[in-house]
């Protein structure tokens, strides 16, 4: 056991629960041996200590007293009264501003500064989340003076005061009047990129998620707003975010024009944020977007100091190239991920295959065997595919049966009423599927004048209701985009 001050070595009467393990714990060993702050609220200590009294008297001209003095144990970060004179006015200069100011000093939940955790991060009552590193850091705060213990709590005395930071998307609505990228990225909570972005907006309701809900770029990229989790987010200059949205209009071609640029630039920017806060040491070579498009991060562009928020890092940046080879990424559909069949009535004809090749690799795929009709046809789709020619792969493994069957790809169309199928992309020929071969096999292409989805990709078995002969087997398709 750790060895406390001699004034707190008989317990004291009462459990209060704190978020953190340890072998041993000063809050939960404190002991009441006439210690007059073990009978004394948080908040007549804090009002009261010499120290940080100008952060007491804010205490109380916010109401937070009142909070501090009930039964529930908080954990306080107390600025000493040097530290306080560092502090911007203008961070005080309004009851919200200093309201916020002082619930980022206070977590629900007493916090000692001995644990086995070398970091936890905390939730203060202002929302955003503070970094406890080590014994002796808050934020960007050192503790000078740690577990100071009262009835309800534990208080701790820094050299700093824990100023509110923006967070990451607060910051870009601060940008909107002289960053492109990030007029763009608040334009998208009128705008919508998919038709399920609208239903969201339409029906979401106020509250802590409504955000992620509201943004076309929050709800299918990253909820820049989340105080819980931690982001990176490179913000180009207006020269180079203009070059790559041009550098991409040819390949996200649609019947109107400024929806072209409204996707443009959300295929764009989709790519430059990344799910953990890199400093400056941190940043590799070439980062992967949740979209699996490779980013060169070519740190002599970086403007400046980075951006420290509560909620990640901002890296503004002269410009971000990729490549269209790497902007670009290839489309992959699972064979055993398909999204209708037919007909509708033998689905006991269809097998989800868990294999392994020659090689020992593990894979799953799709087989549908003596299903005893013609045609046999398994359905599948796709989206966010680019105005561009497309060549076509498949790896499909025939290695049960001893003979080759044949199986062909149609690409898009629309089914009509009488079950016929107009509008095809491309139909096509019968590929031959051989025995025991597990590589991939190229089709063919085919072209999209316009980007978007294809709602309808089938595998269609031979013509024939000769069971072995009118076989189906997929492991997946590959759409290779080509570069005009």
């Amino acid at each position: 056991m750790i060895s406390l001050k001699s004034k707190y070595k008989k317990l004291f009467v009462g459990v209060l629960t704190i978020a953190l393990v340890s072998c041993s714990n000063p809050w939960e060993d404190r002991q009441n041996n006439g210690d007059a702050n073990l009978s004394v609220n948080l908040s007549e200590v804090i009002t009261k200590k010499t120290e940080v009294s100008k952060f007491g008297a804010l205490v109380v001209q916010t109401g937070y007293d009142k909070i501090l003095s009930e039964s529930k144990s908080y954990t306080v970060f107390a600025p000493t009264n040097e530290a306080m004179d560092q502090v911007d006015p203008a961070k005080l200069s309004t009851p919200e501003a200093l309201s916020l100011f002082v619930a980022n000093h206070i977590a629900l939940t007493a916090y000692s500064s001995i644990r086995t955790q070398a970091s936890i991060k905390i939730k203060m009552l202002s929302g955003k989340y503070l970094e406890f590193k080590g014994n002796t850091l808050i934020s960007d705060a050192t503790i000078v003076t740690a577990d100071q213990y009262a009835k309800n709590g534990v208080y701790h005395i820094i050299n700093k005061a824990l100023t509110p930071k923006l967070n990451i998307w607060q910051y870009i609505n601060s940008q909107v009047n002289s960053s492109l990228m990030s007029k763009y990225l608040i334009s998208l909570k009128e705008l919508n990129i998919y038709k399920a972005d609208s239903i969201a907006k339409s029906t979401a309701i106020p509250g802590a998620m409504s955000d992620s809900l509201t943004n076309s770029y929050l709800r299918n990229v990253y909820n820049l707003n989340n105080e819980k989790n931690s982001y990176t987010l490179f913000l180009m200059e207006n020269d180079g975010y203009t070059a790559e949205v041009d550098k991409l209009k040819p390949y996200l071609t649609t019947p109107k024009a400024d929806f072209t640029t409204t996707l443009t630039s959300y295929f764009t920017i989709r790519d430059m944020a990344f799910p953990k806060a890199y400093l400056p040491n941190e940043i590799p070579s070439v980062l992967t977007s949740r979209f699996g498009v490779n980013v060169t991060i070519d740190k002599t562009q970086i403007i400046g100091e980075p951006i420290i928020l509560s909620n990640g890092i901002i890296y503004r940046i002269k410009k971000v190239i990729v490549p269209l080879v790497d902007r670009l990424v290839t489309t992959k559909i699972e064979g055993e991920k398909n999204s209708s069949f037919l007909p509708t009535n033998l689905r006991s004809k269809i097998f989800y295959r868990d294999k392994q090749d020659p090689l020992g690799i593990n894979y799953n795929d799709i087989m549908v065997q003596n299903p005893g009709v013609s045609l046999f046809t398994l359905n599948y789709n796709s989206g966010n595919l680019y105005s561009t020619t497309y060549k076509v792969y498949w790896r499909a493994i025939n290695d049960v049966q001893t003979n080759v069957f044949q199986q062909r790809l149609r690409i898009g169309g629309v089914v009509q009423a009488d079950g016929t199928i107009k509008d095809v992309i491309k139909l096509f020929d019968y590929t031959d599927v051989a025995v025991g071969v597990y590589n991939e096999v190229y089709l063919g292409d085919f072209t999209l004048e316009q980007a978007g989805n294809i709602d309808l990709i089938s595998l269609i078995a031979a013509n024939t209701t000769t069971n072995g002969n009118n076989s189906l087997t997929l492991d997946y398709l590959k759409f290779v985009p080509v570069i005009k």
